[in-house]
């Protein structure tokens, strides 16, 4: 009995002992990466002098709040850099993508879908190729602040995306535009006048980029489930989404309600990671070079 006793024993701790590197993994995947995600942020930016020609850069914006901005956890792998993928700084210099690419919000920087996106276009497209990614998205805004061109984090919300393209379209073609947001208008329960803002402002975008059929792809609102108003409004909004896209050829809605988040709000690590695959495969099925 004793034997026994001192053989499960044993058995119990060598278990906690050998499981304590998952756990912390998984702690630090999860439930802390709201604190943790910035640990391997890259210490420079590495600016380019020469660009690929103009017809082999496509470029892409990255817009609308948070969950395109990205929040979720930063590993050593996301900030080496891809020669093919590029990206624009806050001060319009050409530079290589390392994550985080949004840096808005300094204290919330974290993985967003631009380089996972972009890989997935490379791995369909010849290796003439190179990806710029603008990043223009700010977290908490609502479309009505898009709309407007309101101040948020020291920056005028549709004039730093027109200045951001105007920049990369002397450089190389615009290809698309990756639009996430809603979570704000949700919350605060702005769904009369969505669909109208939402129609407005794509609107905008091609106006601005002088392509009436510029490829749109969207993303619906995840799930939030501690809040049921707040949910029952995601769902209105992700409808009108729907709604919106179905009419226009050169718009695709992203499915992302089976993504998982970190804190309730933002999508973690491996959902950041779908969601910009995602995006690559509704673009593509736009796009018929692929």
């Amino acid at each position: 009995m004793k034997s026994r006793f001192k053989y499960n024993l044993f058995f119990f701790i060598g278990v906690i002992i050998t499981s304590q590197p998952l756990l912390a993994q998984n702690s630090i995947l999860k439930g802390d990466e709201k604190k943790e995600r910035q640990v391997n942020l890259p210490t420079k930016i590495e600016l380019i002098s020469t660009l690929p020609p103009k017809d082999n850069l496509w470029v892409f914006v990255m817009a609308g709040q948070s969950n395109m901005a990205g929040r979720a956890f930063v590993t050593p792998q996301d900030t080496i850099p891809d020669p093919r993928i590029l990206t624009v700084t806050n001060d319009n210099q050409w530079a290589f993508a390392k994550e985080p690419l949004h840096r808005y919000k300094p204290k919330l920087m974290g993985l967003d879908c631009g380089r996972a996106f972009a890989e997935e276009i490379l791995k369909n497209t010849n290796d003439s190729i190179h990806i710029a990614l603008l990043p223009c998205a700010v977290g908490g805004t609502s479309i009505k602040e898009w709309l407007g061109d309101s101040l948020r984090r020291k920056v005028h919300l549709y004039s730093n995306l027109k200045e951001k393209l105007n920049f990369a379209s002397k450089h190389g073609v615009i290809k698309g535009i990756l639009w996430h947001q809603g979570e704000n208008d949700a919350k605060n329960g702005n769904i009369t006048s969505y669909k109208d803002d939402f129609i407005k402002l794509i609107q905008s975008f091609r106006e601005d980029v002088e392509n009436k059929s510029l490829p749109i792809i969207i993303g619906e609102l995840g799930e939030n489930l501690n809040n049921e108003k707040n949910q029952a409004n995601r769902e209105l909004i992700n409808d009108i989404l729907a709604k919106v896209s179905k009419q226009d050829e050169n718009m695709r809605l992203v499915f992302m309600q089976d993504l998982t988040t970190f804190d309730g709000y933002h999508f973690d690590r491996s959902s950041v990671q779908m969601m910009g695959q995602r995006y690559a495969r509704e673009f593509m099925s736009i796009y018929k070079v692929f």
